[in-house]
């Protein structure tokens, strides 16, 4: 099977833990195609995700590197035994920009989710008028086509949110979010409401963080913090204007686990959250 050009995130991400483990094993790229008996460019494909892998290999590899941790592993074979094509999100393959599948992947298969948005808002929660708005603002301008695709995607994406037992699903956003009037009033009324409906859901907390604080939350750019099965596949991932980046290394998790921890503190308690959307709401 020839390398793949363009892997996923979680494909990429279970070729990184593998040579992670690697590493920690103070184990050669050689040596680990020495026990599966392929060439050194093989364990390298595998490692960048350009190659997929077998449980059996998995749990050789694991066990070669004396890594103990079952539930990682585990983990990792789950990932091995997905396919293209078994997800939602695979229809959307050659329609949409790869970025676009990896977030839905990220969110389907993470068991709790963190968000931090200073000027729109989460993805999740974002109704069919205000994700339209907010695409059909994006420059250059985009075709019809591609913004509905986008809108259909996003609108999808949230049926995460629906199954008998949701990720938990923690949010902060800051009041200039909620006092954008993307779309214009009507649509700025009709996704505030919304946010109103959702936040009452069990799984779902959200706080503001008011004008009034004084305090400075780096938080530029919109920040998803998904946890993963084990603690070992939390991602965080940055969006922008330019692309989304994926992160993973272990000072980035705890840098953004740390700001999260800041920004609820700062915010305003889920009742006060609730009170101050009425609020801006009823303004408009």
């Amino acid at each position: 099977m020839p390398p793949r050009d363009n892997p996923t995130a979680r494909q990429a991400r279970l070729g990184a833990e593998l040579r992670k483990l690697r590493e920690a094993a103070a184990t050669t790229a050689r040596q680990a195609a020495g026990l599966l008996s392929v060439d050194q460019a093989k364990i390298s494909h595998i490692e960048a995700g350009r190659l997929g892998i077998s449980e059996e290999r998995i749990r050789r590899l694991a066990t070669f590197y004396s890594c103990d941790d079952e539930a990682l592993i585990d983990a990792l074979c789950a990932i091995a035994r997905e396919h293209r094509g078994q997800y939602w999100f695979d229809e959307y393959r050659g329609i949409l920009a790869p970025g676009f599948l990896d977030i839905a992947e990220l969110e389907h298969h993470a068991v709790a989710l963190r968000s931090m948005q200073s000027v729109t808002l989460p993805g999740l929660f974002q109704t069919e008028n205000y994700a339209r708005a907010l695409f059909s603002g994006v420059t250059p301008k985009l075709p019809a086509a591609e913004v509905e695709a986008r809108v259909e995607h996003r609108m999808k994406r949230i049926t995460v949110l629906d199954r008998p037992n949701p990720p938990r699903f923690d949010a902060i956003i800051h009041e200039a979010a909620l006092r954008m009037r993307f779309g214009g009033r009507d649509v700025a009324r009709e996704q505030l409401e919304h946010l109103i409906e959702v936040s009452a859901r069990p799984a779902i907390t959200v706080r503001v963080i008011p004008f009034t604080n004084e305090d400075f939350i780096e938080v530029t750019q919109p920040v998803l913090y998904a946890h993963g099965v084990v603690p070992q596949l939390d991602t965080v991932q940055i969006d922008s204007a330019f692309g989304g980046r994926f992160l993973d290394a272990d000072a980035d998790l705890r840098k953004y686990r740390t700001l999260f921890d800041i920004a609820e503190k700062a915010a305003l308690d889920p009742e006060g959250s609730r009170q101050i959307i009425h609020h801006i709401a009823r303004e408009l």
